[in-house]
C-alpha cells in the first residue's frame, strides 16, 4: 500500500510520523487490500469555535473506487490522531459486514398445484383455482418460466402464496413439472 504522511502549518514531529506508521501498519494489517492511505496533519491556529486546533485527516482507499474519510479535531495531535484511526476502522469494519451479509435469494419452487381460471389480459393479472376451489390472485410479474400471452384457462401450475394488501396472492408462478417417462 502505497501511504503519504503530511502536514500543514506544524512541523511533523518524529513521534508523530512513527505513530501514523504504526497505526497505518495495524490498519494494513485487518485490511490486506487497501491500496491508498494518505494521512494529513494541520494546525489550525485560527480555530473560533473551539479551543481543538490540531486536526488529523485519514483518506484510504480499497479497490473498486472505495474511499474512507476520517477527519478528527482535538486539542493535541496523538489525540486527534487515535480518534481518526478509530474512525476510519469504523467505517472499514462496517463497509466489511455489509459487504459479508450480502445473501442471493433464490425464489423457492412454489409447494401449491392449481389451475389458471381467470385471466384479464389487458390488465395482465388473473386467478388461480386452488385444490379446495379457492382463488388466489397472481400478476404478470410473479410469473416465472411462463409468458403471460401463452397462459390460457386451464392451465395447469405451481405456486407460492403470501397475504397481499386485499388478500392472498400468488408471489411466484410456475408451470407445472410433469415427469417424462
Amino acid at each position: 500500500m502505497k501511504v503519504s504522511i503530511e502536514s500543514r502549518n506544524v512541523g511533523m514531529t518524529p513521534r508523530w510520523k512513527k505513530e501514523i506508521e504504526e497505526r497505518m501498519a495495524d490498519l494494513q494489517r485487518g485490511y490486506e487490500d487497501l491500496t491508498h492511505g494518505r494521512v494529513t496533519l494541520t494546525k489550525n491556529p485560527h480555530h473560533k469555535k473551539s479551543s481543538n486546533v490540531a486536526e488529523a485527516l485519514i483518506v484510504v482507499s480499497l479497490p473498486g473506487r472505495h474511499t474512507f474519510t476520517a477527519r478528527k479535531e482535538n486539542k493535541t495531535f496523538e489525540e486527534a490522531i487515535r480518534e481518526a484511526f478509530q474512525a476510519v476502522s469504523i467505517e472499514l469494519r462496517k463497509f466489511r459486514e455489509k459487504r459479508a451479509n450480502t445473501e442471493v435469494r433464490t425464489a423457492p419452487i412454489p409447494p401449491l398445484r392449481g389451475v389458471i381460471c381467470k385471466l384479464f389480459p389487458k390488465e395482465q393479472y388473473g386467478f388461480i383455482l386452488k385444490e379446495g376451489g379457492t382463488e388466489v390472485y397472481f400478476h404478470k410479474n410473479a410469473l416465472q418460466g411462463l409468458a403471460f400471452r401463452d397462459l390460457e384457462d386451464g392451465t395447469e401450475v405451481m405456486f407460492n402464496i403470501e397475504e397481499g394488501r386485499k388478500g392472498p396472492q400468488a408471489t411466484v408462478v410456475c408451470p407445472l413439472l410433469v415427469a417424462r417417462a
